[in-house]
């Protein structure tokens, strides 16, 4: 000890370089890294980021196109703004704390403001351009790792005014990387929403809306609300309100067109002023709880220099809409308490729709109110003296730099818990193990989730019996046999959270762990195979006389193998359902009643997994 106290001189002490320490500290600017597979890693960051300097252009009236592509890894924004000062192209995205978007006159409601975003996508690039035209003039700059490589000249152009910034993000970085559609689709969408005019061009596809918030909430409503969407609109806020058949609460918050998953301080002013304001239209003292089960809503305010609890921009901590402004709570209130107020007094028949649900609410909230009770001692008992829960040190929503990290995994018994339990991260990663088959929940009322002890434990393992708002990790991972019964419970439990806990799905927390079906070695080289694609290249690369093992179940992989599989190169399959899946359809197609159409799509894909299994064997 005393020897390493010694060694402790000038020479120990360093001063990193801007880009040095993006690329030591990536979490620091962009949340996770991720290969892609979760809609919150670090490529969609990096593309969110330069987009949101497009978006921030045409809020302030310059531009009303931005044109977007993603060829295989490289992605290209283009802009039709003021484009950046020519003579400060090259500090705006290579020197941290330099941007316009300090001077509040410029930028007044912007999402970004602390001058990092461009700079952290440079750094992270394994190749960056940066392309400026304003007066007819152009500069253009290009750079790898955050360091410059091409400085060009001020020139002539007869190019149209704006930015365009093309970037491929650094492999080393993010290592077997791909951007998945379903998420850019889902961020384009609600730029859209949030900037009504805007046109949004990428990949061939148009992103334009016309209703804002309304047109949100009806592309993500896969049935017939319960009243026609109520869509309200005021200086700096806009909100759109309805309620569904579907369990839970579900909302879409944003600020400064800048979407937060984790909701903050408007969300919660939203949630707790709707809540008063339907109460005192009715003088009634409803528990809040019935006014907003079923409630699908969606918040959008504009806030002076906002602040997040983080670089990601997930969540909201200010307090205020603007410096000295209103407080975010009364700005809200004061809006509803409006606007919603002379909504329903304008709109009867809605009043009176609104008023049935939360009665409907409070009936079943009564019936069950026993149900739960004894439900929530079991699970308290439970976690004390069972151990189908272990757990990890760090979760969701705490002040750490790992909490996007955390992952429970659900397994079916004890052998493959047991292995993944051994070689977890302990401070990110969970344990939940279930016992023999789930039950298949589709069509059961949610008393099914208070008497049935796997469904019980498993709720208050991820404390979502009140909303998901709670939810104590950001991914959820079924981690189960890839066999025909390992696919069964697959489906079982995607039914029980589609059936009861849908915003969970939706904000993409659910996923399924991919494990190999094979490992092909030989004296020099392991190669784990995950599918026969895979297995036959391995075939090639080892050459003669390989080993070849076909997992049948997690059980039968070790603990010193399966953290290959756990580690920073998971793969994991995101489920997504698609903008136009009826979600009821698709529940009864599956999980529903024998149909000769599923009889029919069974065998003909059995037949796919038989082959494959025999030609392996």
């Amino acid at each position: 000890m005393a020897e390493e106290q010694s060694n402790y001189t000038e020479e120990n002490i360093r001063t990193l370089d801007w880009s040095e320490h993006i690329r030591m500290r990536p979490g620091m600017y962009i949340g996770k890294l991720g290969d892609g597979s979760s809609a919150d890693d670090g490529i969609y960051i990096l593309l969110k980021e330069i987009i949101d300097n497009s978006i921030d252009e045409f809020v302030m009236g310059n531009g009303k196109t931005i044109d977007i592509s993603i060829k295989g890894n490289e992605v290209r924004v283009r802009d039709y703004g003021r484009g950046i000062p020519l003579k400060k192209v090259v500090d705006c995205v290579s020197k941290i704390n330099t941007g316009g978007k300090y001077d509040s006159k410029a930028f007044k409601k912007s999402v970004g403001l602390n001058g990092v975003g461009t700079k952290a996508v440079n750094a992270l690039s394994s190749y960056f351009k940066v392309e400026s035209v304003r007066d007819g003039m152009m500069k253009a700059a290009e750079f790898s790792k955050g360091d410059i490589t091409n400085d060009g000249e001020i020139v002539e152009t007869s190019t149209r005014k704006g930015t365009r910034i093309t970037f491929v993000p650094d492999d080393s970085v993010f290592p077997t990387y791909n951007y998945k559609h379903e998420y850019v689709d889902r961020m384009l969408w609600n730029y859209a929403y949030l900037n009504r005019g805007l046109v949004i061009n990428f990949n061939g596809n148009r992103y334009e809306s016309k209703d804002g918030l309304k047109d949100l909430l009806k592309r993500n409503i896969d049935e017939e609300p319960l009243y026609p969407i109520i869509h309200l609109e005021g200086d700096d806020i806009e909100v759109a309100i309805t309620h569904t058949h579907s369990y839970g609460e579900d909302y879409y918050s944003f600020v400064n067109g800048q979407y937060t998953p984790q909701g903050g301080t408007h969300q919660a002013a939203f949630r707790e002023s709707l809540a008063r304001v339907i109460k005192d239209h009715y003088g009634k003292n409803f528990d809040s709880q019935d006014i907003r089960t079923s409630i699908t809503a969606a918040c959008a305010v504009k806030v002076m220099e906002p602040v997040f609890e983080s670089q990601t921009k997930t969540k909201l901590g200010s307090q205020d809409v603007a410096p000295g402004g209103p407080s975010m709570r009364s700005f809200v209130n004061d809006f509803l308490s409006r606007e919603l107020d002379n909504y329903l007094h304008k709109h009867p028949e809605v009043a009176e729709r609104l008023l049935k649900k939360i009665q409907q609410s409070e009936r079943e909230r009564k019936e069950m109110a026993g149900v739960k009770k004894i439900a929530r001692e079991r699970a308290k008992s439970a976690s004390l003296h069972n151990k189908k829960l272990r757990d990890c040190k760090v979760h969701l929503g705490d002040k750490s730099d790992r909490s996007l990290e955390t992952s429970i995994f659900i397994c079916e018994g004890d052998s493959a818990s047991g292995s993944i339990t051994k070689i977890r991260d302990v401070n990110t990663q969970a344990v939940f193990s279930l016992k023999g088959k789930p039950l298949n929940t589709y069509g059961l009322t949610k008393k099914v989730v208070y008497t049935n002890e796997e469904f019980n434990l498993l709720q208050a393992a991820l404390n979502i019996e009140d909303g998901i708002e709670n939810l104590r990790y950001n991914n959820v991972i079924i981690a189960t046999d890839a066999d025909v019964d390992g696919m069964h419970i697959r489906l079982l439990l995607i039914t029980f959270f589609l059936q009861f806990f849908p915003e969970l799905v939706k904000q993409g927390h659910v996923f399924v762990l991919q494990t190999p079906l094979f490992r092909v070695r030989n004296k020099k080289e392991t190669i784990y195979c995950y599918s026969e694609e895979e297995r036959k290249a391995a075939l090639e690369k080892l050459g003669k006389n390989p080993e070849i093992t076909r997992f049948k179940g997690l059980g039968e992989i070790s603990p010193d193998e399966f953290k290959h599989f756990i580690g920073k190169d998971i793969r994991l399959d995101p489920v997504v359902i698609g903008q136009d899946a009826a979600l009821k359809e698709l529940l009864s197609f599956y999980m529903g009643k024998n149909t000769p159409d599923r009889q029919n799509f069974i065998i003909d894909n059995l037949k796919v997994e038989k082959d494959v299994i025999d030609e392996a064997a």
